[in-house]
């Protein structure tokens, strides 16, 4: 039989038996603690060949723990970093996406047919461009007609007004005859039939002057229609031209050469670029830490790092996700970057307080927690739960520690709290 896997064996038995059976016994002597008799009175087993193996190798053990303790006593090397808190901004971090700060589908508002060549996508075109041209058809002469039809109505103002002033004339003279006629009849000189005679012929007057007035009316309503018919015809044949509404890219080709357009049809896709915005959506609970006006900074799918400031908060969340939408808008005089790419956005925040480590540093206690071990004033460990402000590549910054911390980098997983410690310090620069 070989007797080195046996001694191997009997080693590891040995630790585990330390790690598991006497585990308050190994921290108590880590902690420089005298173990009461009774403690180790009372977890002494039977004996049996394995223990025996394990009690020659505690005995082993205990001498060169001893001689360690007596040549340090201040208890388990760590190595520790000291960190002062420095004001970082609480940024919001958030993921998004750019997009065109405008943009126009271009669409026929009446129907013909195309006369003009295409402009191909990737096109830069100006505001007023022509972008399709549509066959005109007989609007030519209906706009003529309407013309002439509204200087036929300008024409007959003057008949209207003339007989206006004629009623009017005629409605004087018949009131003279009444009022005589009526004078005569009272002195008996005039017979009730003259009477009755002029008063028609004044009531007729009246009627002619209404009527006059009716046919003023009815011409100038009639220069309004001419007008409107004309002003109709106008705006059909300027709607012949569709025209580039603003400085952009041809996002589409135009409508083809002979292509039948009808109201809605598309002709283009205008698209500016110069500048962009990046939209992302800020949870409910980080919403109320972005202002309008706030610095932010982006980086896109490509590597490109872009900076810009916050234009518009929605006032309303999505009513699935219960977020908040945010633009912040991005000058792009290079046109470099694209609609729809995207994008990492931090915007900057609050300041606060903050320590930077390296990642490392973290750790977890026995309750799970997410934190840092530190050394105390009384050279113990101390744990600290902190909070995860912002992640860089070399670090990252922790919120939730003092002003002045003296933070374990090397040995914190080997240490709990209380258990007293030498350290030895590192400089940040380190």
């Amino acid at each position: 039989m070989r007797v080195i896997p046996l001694m191997t064996a009997a080693v590891v038995t040995a630790g585990l038996y330390y790690a598991v059976i006497e585990r308050d016994a190994l921290l108590a002597f880590a902690r420089g603690e005298q173990v009461s008799d009774e403690t180790a009175s009372s977890d002494v087993s039977e004996p049996t060949d394995a223990s025996a193996t394990t009690a020659a190798a505690a005995e082993n053990v205990a001498p060169q723990a001893a001689g360690a303790d007596k040549a340090d006593n201040s208890g388990v090397r760590v190595v520790a970093l000291r960190s002062t808190a420095r004001g970082i901004d609480s940024a919001v971090v958030l993921r998004g996406q750019t997009q065109a700060i405008r943009q126009v589908e271009v669409r026929s508002e009446t129907t013909s047919t195309v006369l003009s060549e295409p402009l191909r996508k990737g096109a830069q075109v100006k505001a007023g461009d022509l972008l399709c041209k549509l066959d005109p058809g007989t609007r030519p002469s209906t706009l003529l007609e309407a013309k002439a039809r509204l200087s036929e109505a300008k024409i007959r103002v003057p008949e209207a007004r003339a007989r206006l002033d004629e009623s009017r004339a005629r409605l004087k003279e018949a009131q003279i005859n009444l009022t005589a006629a009526a004078k005569l009849s009272e002195g008996g000189f005039a017979s009730e039939t003259r009477l009755a005679s002029s008063q028609a012929a004044e009531r007729s007057a009246v009627a002619g002057v209404a009527t006059a007035e009716t046919g003023l009316e009815t011409t100038s309503a009639g220069i309004e229609a001419a007008s409107a018919q004309v002003a109709a015809a106008e705006k059909e044949l300027a709607r012949l031209d569709i025209l580039a509404p603003f400085d952009g890219l041809l996002e589409s080709d135009t409508a083809e050469l002979g292509s039948l357009m009808q109201p809605g049809s598309l002709c283009a896709t205008v698209i500016q670029l110069e500048t962009i915005k990046l939209v992302g959506y800020v949870p409910e609970t980080e919403v109320n830490r972005v202002t309008i006006g706030a610095g932010a900074r982006a980086e896109l799918a490509n590597g490109r790092n872009v900076e810009g400031k916050v234009t518009f908060i929605s006032r309303s969340a999505d009513p699935t996700t219960r977020t908040f939408e945010v633009e912040i808008t991005v000058p792009n005089p290079d046109l470099a970057i694209r609609d729809g790419q995207t994008a990492d956005i931090v915007i900057s925040a609050e300041g606060s307080k903050a320590h930077y480590l390296p990642q490392s540093a973290l750790t977890l206690n026995n309750d799970g927690r997410l934190g840092v071990r530190v050394v105390e004033d009384d050279m113990t460990v101390g744990f600290y739960p902190i909070q995860l402000l912002r992640d860089e590549a070399s670090g990252v910054w922790l919120g939730g520690l003092p002003e002045q911390a003296d933070v374990i980098v090397v040995g914190q997983d080997f240490v709990v709290a209380g258990v007293s410690v030498a350290p030895t310090y590192k400089e940040v620069s380190q």
